[in-house]
C-alpha cells in the first residue's frame, strides 16, 4: 500500500531491575510505528542515562549499549518524523537539564501550535537545539512557575494544541499524559509489580505484562516511590480516537479501546463484500496490511482466498536502483505477484487505502502483467480526501487522489476493472457508535478548528517520496 506514516511509538516502565532491556523489547514490538530512529533513557533515582541513534531498534541497541543505560526506570521511543527532519538531534527521547534536575521526554503525536509557541519562547530567550515539536514542551516545563514536575507538565500542556501521548522521566518519577481528545493511543500494564506504559498492547504481550487499561483522554498519571496517582486537569473534550489505528497503524494482534484490531479489519472486509460484491475467481490481499480485510471479504463473499503476492520482508526504507530503469522497481522490490495464482483469473485485490494512487496504479499494472483477466480493487477504508494534522504524515489536500477524483474517476486513473471503497457509513457500522473516532481524513470535519492551514503545512514534514 501507499503508506500513511504514523509518527512514533512510546514505551515506559517504572521500578524494574531490567528496565532498559525490557524497554528494548517493548520498542521492538512497536517497530512498525517508526523506523527512522529510536532511543532509550533511564534513571537510577540520581542520574539519567540514554542511548539513541538513527536506525532500527535491533541495529541501534546491543548488550554493550543496554548495559550502560542504568536504573530501574526507563522510557523509549521509535520515531517516524512528521515534525522535524530525519536527524540524530531529533531522535527521542529528548533529554534536558534545568533548575530542578533532569528530564527526558518521548512523544507520539503532533502539536499543531508548536510553531507559534516556539516563536514566543524564542522571543523570551529560549534557544532550540532540534527541529522537533517535542522540544517545545521541554522549554515550557523549564519556564513554568510551578514547583513540582507534574504541575509543571500540566501547566505546559495547558498551552499546547493537537495530539499527544507523552512519557516523561525524571530522576525518580515517570509521568504519562494523553491529550484531551485521545487522538494517539496509550495503554497501561503491570509486570511483576512494575508499572508499564506503551503505545500498543502487543508491546505488553511480548514482555508478558498484564494489560490494565487505556490511559484515558486528558489523563495525567504520576508514578513514583509513593505509588500511582491519576489527574484530569484539562477541560473535557469529545473523544476523537484515530480511526486509522483500526484500519492500518496498530498491529493486528493489538487491542485498541477494547477492540481487537484483527477482528475489526476482518469485519471491514466483510462489510466491503456486502457493499461492493463482484463475481470473481479469487480474493488476494496486498500484504501485509490488507490480509485481515481480504480474509473477511473472502469469507463473506464465498470467493476463495489466495496469497497472490509474495512480500520481501527484508527490504529497508531505502534501496539503490540500478542505473538502467526497471519498470515499477519500487513496488517490485517489495512485492512480487505469484503467476500461477493470478494468470487468467478474475481477481479481487484488497488493500487498506489509496492515498496518492501511484502505488495502487503500479500494483494494478503488475497484476495485468501477471495475466489477470479482471482486476477489482477493494479498499477497506473510505476515500482519504483530507490531510491529518494530528501526528499522521499525509500529503497536502491537493495531492490526495480522493480530493480531486470521484470513485469512478479513481478507477479510471488506476486502470482497474473496478474500484470500490468502504463507505463512511459502512465504516461506522463496523466500529460502532459506543466510541467516538476522528474521521477527519475522510470527512474533512476536524475535532478542533484549523486556524491557519498554511502554518500547519509548514509544521508537518509531508510526503517527500513514495514508499510502499
Amino acid at each position: 500500500m501507499e503508506e500513511i506514516d504514523e509518527e512514533c511509538g512510546v514505551f515506559g516502565i517504572y521500578n524494574n531491575e531490567e528496565s532498559a532491556n525490557i524497554t528494548y523489547l517493548g520498542l521492538y514490538a512497536l517497530q512498525h510505528r517508526g523506523q527512522e530512529s529510536c532511543g532509550i533513557a533511564s534513571s537510577d533515582n540520581s542520574n539519567i542515562y540514554f542511548h539513541k541513534n538513527l536506525g532500527l531498534v535491533n541495529d541501534v541497541f546491543n548488550e554493550t549499549t543496554l548495559s550502560k543505560i542504568k536504573g530501574k526506570h526507563a522510557i523509549g521511543h521509535v520515531r517516524y518524523s512528521t515534525s522535524g527532519e530525519t536527524l540524530l538531534k531529533n531522535a527521542q527521547p529528548l533529554i534536558a537539564d534545568y533548575y530542578y534536575g533532569s528530564i527526558s521526554v518521548a512523544h507520539n503525536g503532533n502539536l499543531t501550535n508548536a510553531n507559534i509557541l516556539k516563536k514566543e519562547l524564542e522571543e523570551k530567550g529560549s534557544i532550540f537545539y532540534s527541529s522537533s515539536d517535542t522540544e517545545v514542551i521541554i522549554h515550557l516545563i523549564a519556564s513554568s512557575k510551578e514547583r513540582f514536575l507534574v504541575d509543571r507538565i500540566i501547566s505546559s500542556l495547558e498551552k499546547v494544541k493537537g495530539a499527544y501521548s507523552f512519557l516523561f522521566l525524571s530522576e525518580n518519577e515517570l509521568i504519562a499524559a494523553r491529550d484531551p481528545f485521545g487522538f494517539r493511543p496509550l495503554v497501561m500494564g503491570e509486570l511483576e509489580g512494575s508499572v508499564v506504559f506503551a503505545s500498543e498492547t502487543c508491546s505488553l504481550d511480548l514482555i508478558n505484562a498484564k494489560y490494565i487499561r487505556d490511559v484515558k483522554p486528558g489523563e495525567i498519571i504520576l508514578v513514583n516511590s509513593e505509588g500511582m496517582k491519576s489527574f484530569f486537569p484539562f477541560e473535557r473534550k469529545k473523544n476523537s480516537y484515530c480511526v486509522f489505528e483500526l484500519i492500518y497503524f496498530s498491529r493486528p494482534d493489538s487491542i485498541y479501546n477494547g477492540k481487537s484490531i484483527y477482528k475489526i479489519r476482518s469485519a471491514m472486509g466483510r462489510q466491503l463484500a456486502r457493499d461492493a460484491y463482484i463475481d470473481a475467481d479469487i480474493v488476494i490481499p496486498v500484504p501485509d496490511s490488507g490480509v485481515p480485510a481480504a480474509l473477511g471479504y473472502s469469507k463473506e463473499s464465498g470467493i476463495p482466498f489466495e496469497m497472490g503476492f509474495t512480500r520481501n520482508h527484508y527490504v529497508g526504507r531505502t534501496f539503490i536502483e540500478p542505473k538502467r530503469a526497471i519498470r515499477n522497481f519500487g513496488v517490485k522490490i517489495k512485492l512480487n505477484p505469484v503467476l500461477d495464482v493470478i494468470e487468467g483469473k478474475k481477481v479481487v485485490v484488497v488493500d487498506d487505502s489509496v492515498v496518492r494512487g501511484t502505488t495502487s496504479k503500479k500494483i494494478v499494472d503488475m497484476l495485468k502483467a501477471a495475466g489477470a483477466k479482471e482486476i477489482h480493487l477493494r479498499l477497506s477504508s473510505p476515500m482519504v480526501s483530507s490531510p491529518c494534522y494530528y501526528g499522521i504524515d499525509t500529503p497536502v489536500k491537493e495531492e490526495l487522489m480522493a480530493s480531486k477524483y470521484s470513485e469512478d474517476e479513481i478507477n479510471s486513473q488506476l486502470g482497474a476493472t473496478s474500484t470500490k471503497f468502504l463507505t463512511l457509513g459502512g465504516l461506522r457500522k463496523v466500529v460502532g457508535n459506543e466510541i467516538n473516532f476522528c474521521e477527519a481524513c475522510f470527512s474533512g470535519a476536524y475535532p478542533e478548528d484549523i486556524e491557519s492551514e498554511d502554518d500547519y503545512y509548514r509544521q508537518l514534514k509531508l510526503f517527500s517520496k513514495e514508499i510502499i
